[in-house]
């Protein structure tokens, strides 16, 4: 097994210093210029990555995903500084934003939450912040004389790993990124596409691919074979990259979005790590030509937003 002795980091109560989501980050910046695409960056803001797109029929539309939008007056003067002040906006912020309603901004979809886990404490706090469940299953895999390998991930599309998500998102009906995109990532940010992997010989067991940026981590794909389940690999796997991730100064790990109706097993394995639910912000549509007229129907769905 690789050495995964953590090294302290003091901890983060200042909310400006918690690290920013993948979505916001330079890092995916950098993978999506390499694919071709052209986002926007809005220093006035701290740097918010703007996403657009062209609908059919040519509709320019702008995305924000996962940052702060505290004030929307703000976000419209930056947006016509880049000549995007009259493209419709689909709005999805880090948190609940109520000033949205009250610019005109229409819900369309209820808050969904991100479970997130603290990295800043030292590695007897994390484990004993594990669930006892979860905690049993790391004991049960670290007794399995699994062997783990951690690497930068390969720039090769045919991986086993994503042959095997691919057929996961087929059978589960979702759609994750690219892998086109995935693979840029890794290109344009050597070293920050960490592709851990358990073996039971020569077997693999167990993937975890995880994405660095700045402070922060993202867990971005995962699969655990049959065998892998028995032996509890996928637990040992997390533990043993969670760890790595803290030794490197990785402040928080997002553990991705928790749906316990589609995906209750998964929901409680990433809970059971001691991940705090985040409450993320909804999804909104907002075209800020239209100023406040917008505000009446925002407000008859108010509930959906803040319940």
């Amino acid at each position: 097994m690789f050495d995964a002795s953590p090294v302290p980091s003091p901890p983060c109560g200042n909310a400006a210093l918690r690290p920013r989501a993948l979505q916001q980050s330079d890092e995916f910046a950098r993978a999506l210029r390499a694919c071709g695409q052209s986002p926007v960056t809005l220093p006035q803001l701290q740097d918010m990555l703007v996403l657009r797109r062209r609908l059919p029929g040519g509709l320019p539309l702008a995305m924000v995903n996962r940052a702060a939008i505290a004030d929307p007056a703000a976000l419209r003067a930056a947006l016509q500084d880049h000549g995007l002040g009259r493209t419709p906006l689909i709005l999805s912020p880090e948190t609940p934003e109520p000033a949205l309603a009250r610019s005109g901004a229409v819900p369309l979809m209820s808050p969904a939450h991100a479970a997130l886990l603290d990295l800043t404490g030292g590695p007897d706090q994390r484990r004993a912040a594990l669930h006892q469940k979860w905690r049993n299953r790391l004991t049960h895999g670290e007794a399995q004389s699994l062997r783990l390998s951690r690497q930068s991930l390969p720039a090769d599309p045919r991986h086993w790993l994503f042959q095997a998500d691919a057929r996961q998102q087929s059978g589960r009906g979702y759609r994750s990124w690219p892998i086109g995109l995935t693979l840029a990532y890794a290109q344009q940010n050597p070293g920050k596409a960490k592709l851990f992997q358990a073996f039971a010989g020569k077997e693999p067991v167990a993937a975890i691919l995880i994405l660095l940026h700045g402070t922060g981590a993202t867990y971005h794909i995962a699969h655990t074979t049959p065998r892998g389940k028995q032996l509890s690999a996928q637990n040992l796997l997390l533990w043993h990259a969670a760890c790595w991730l803290a030794a490197k100064g990785i402040r928080q790990f997002d553990l991705g979005l928790i749906n316990t109706e589609d995906a209750a097993g998964l929901a409680r394995f990433k809970l059971g790590t001691g991940a705090r639910l985040h409450r993320l912000g909804g999804t909104w549509g907002w075209w800020p030509p239209l100023g406040r007229l917008l505000r009446p129907l925002a407000a008859l769905d108010r509930r959906l937003m803040s319940g």
